[in-house]
């Protein structure tokens, strides 16, 4: 059987209802659709594989595995019937409702955002689930009085709906959930370590480098800006899951790492720690001639200096920020300030060597020296209360300029050669949590 034009729109809205996230309904009409019009699938069964026979939804049920389809996967999304007879977009519709399963050599696997179009746009709904159909990379909308926001949001294949930390991944300039998920790797430690991970995506008609406007005097303020989306996007995602809100945490990449902390020093009643990495301190500008010269590391952070309510915030919130020493975009001075931001100039200049040292008996610092197999040198310096808690770390690469360490050049902005800052920040983050912070 032909597709005719009419059943081809039919199927493209029942495809734009899945995407909505409204899978009752889409599983409705493309039952009604496909027990209403014989579909000639032309399924290659075994052990006759050249034998087609007409099928209707009952017999597609009993479909297992989608090598039984045997259908051409390429990168073409169009509507045209493929080799085995069935089009595309039935396949993934069928994939996404459950019918039939895809395999891990089509694409699919612990990071679906891999499967996606030569233009970096999500390729089609089925990239959504994994070989077991539980593992998903979903895409939803948040919207409030500032404006609208897409996001994406990675649930682990361990998910029953028990409690479970999240990570708010917020990407840099010219970057997309898809991408920044590819080049962190965040979603394949959401697997091992069993957490959600968000990502919300900037709007280009917001910013036409798709950056995050942490430059903005109103894009710093709790209640307002790009900050009240990002958090109404938390609190979205922690009431439509069972997430422990106690270990909410929130991490960035460059303009992306300056929203992070922006997010915890306006909203640390909702994020538990944060993670900068090649970012800039909190208010360090508030237009574009003071975000470049922020860049280059002559920020005034005159909002934070001047409000002695958010530089005590700020001071309470663990961090732990990555900066490469040669980064040429965002100077390696700002990570040091976000330092003195949130742990205060005193502890940074001192050091542990067996015996506290230096005039503030509260924070003790140590710093230790490493290098990557193959790769950069790093210092981390890191702070510890004087009841042994993990406060804060810095992370300085040497050698690295403005990319994340460790990340896959699947993604834009990424350095191989470590250390690797998604699996640092993740473990620094499950040492922290809100209950202990306010202790």
């Amino acid at each position: 059987m032909i597709f005719t034009q009419k059943m081809q729109e039919q199927m493209r809205q029942i495809s734009q209802t899945l995407a909505s996230g409204d899978i009752g309904a889409a599983t409705a009409a493309i039952q009604n659709r496909l027990n209403k019009f014989p579909i000639d699938l032309g399924v290659r069964m075994a052990p006759m594989p050249h034998v087609k026979r007409e099928m209707r939804w009952q017999d597609i049920r009993d479909i297992k595995n989608i090598n039984d389809l045997d259908s051409d996967r390429s990168n073409s999304r169009a509507p045209e019937r493929s080799d085995s007879g069935i089009p595309d977009f039935v396949n993934d519709l069928l994939i996404q409702l459950g019918v039939v399963k895809p395999v891990s050599d089509l694409g699919y696997g612990i990071d679906p955002t891999r499967r996606t179009s030569r233009s970096g746009a999500r390729a089609t709904p089925a990239a959504e689930t994994d070989i077991n159909c539980n593992v998903r990379f979903l895409t939803r909308s948040y919207g409030n009085h500032v404006g609208k926001r897409d996001y994406k949001l990675y649930i682990p294949s361990s998910y029953k709906g028990q409690s479970m930390p999240m990570v708010v991944m917020l990407h840099g300039c010219s970057q997309n959930p898809d991408d920044f998920a590819n080049g962190t790797r965040m979603n394949d430690l959401a697997e091992e370590h069993e957490c959600i991970v968000v990502y919300p995506a900037q709007a280009r008609s917001a910013n036409s480098s798709n950056c995050w406007n942490w430059f903005k005097s109103i894009d710093q303020q709790r209640g307002d800006g790009e900050p009240s989306i990002i958090a109404g996007i938390t609190r979205e995602v922690a009431e439509n899951y069972a997430i422990d809100t106690d270990r909410v945490y929130v991490a960035g990449l460059s303009s992306g790492g300056a929203m992070a902390i922006i997010m915890a020093t306006t909203y640390p009643d909702l994020y538990a720690a944060v993670g900068v990495h090649s970012g800039l301190p909190y208010a360090s500008a508030h237009d574009l001639p003071s975000a470049f010269a922020a860049m280059r590391g002559n920020g005034s952070g005159a909002q934070f200096q001047n409000s002695p309510d958010l530089a005590s915030q700020s001071a309470s919130i663990p961090i732990i920020v990555f900066h490469g020493d040669s980064d040429t975009t965002v100077n390696r001075r700002n990570g040091e300030q976000l330092m003195e931001q949130n742990v205060g100039k005193s502890a940074l200049h001192r050091t542990k060597r067996g015996n506290r040292i230096g005039p503030d008996p509260t924070v003790d610092v140590t710093v230790e020296q490493g290098q990557v197999p193959n790769g950069h040198r790093y210092t981390c310096t890191s702070h510890h209360g004087d009841d042994g808690r993990l406060l804060a770390e810095h992370w300085v690469i040497h050698g690295a300029g403005h990319a994340w360490a460790g990340g896959s050049n699947s993604g834009s902005y990424t350095d191989g050669k470590g250390p690797d800052a998604s699996r640092e920040m993740l473990r620094f983050f499950y040492t922290q949590s809100k209950t202990v912070r306010q202790l």
